[in-house]
């Protein structure tokens, strides 16, 4: 079980685009599988984007398709999430974990970042 730390978030307008990072903390993150979850104030928290420990199975809600790119770059350590065309709805607390697919295998969420788009 791997703790990870996202960052990259940020206040942008709507239409802009960003890259979220994902590291884990202290460990090797190339032998397991990511996704990216956000939660949204008084909403609950939903899967956005995962990717295979190789990489060459990925994985999109809806809501990112064609807008959000998952890569990863195992000699790095990190994992990255490519927003573009970010919309309002977007705005939420973007976090990363260990995943099977959809199905986070770590109860320890780490530290999220806040995407905030403006209208």
């Amino acid at each position: 079980q791997v703790p990870l730390v996202a960052s990259g978030g940020g206040l942008v307008q709507a239409g802009a685009s960003l890259r979220l990072s994902c590291r884990a903390a202290g460990r090797s993150l190339s032998n397991y599988g990511v996704a990216w979850f956000r939660q949204a104030p008084g909403k609950e928290r939903e899967f956005v984007a995962s990717i295979s420990w190789g990489g060459v199975t990925v994985d999109y809600a809806d809501s990112g398709k064609g807008r959000f790119t998952v890569s990863r770059d195992n000699g790095r350590n990190m994992v990255y999430l490519q927003m573009n065309t970010l919309k309002p709805e977007d705005t939420a607390d973007y976090h990363c974990v260990t995943a099977t697919g959809r199905r986070a295998t770590s109860p320890y969420w780490g530290q999220g970042t806040q995407v905030t788009v403006s209208s």
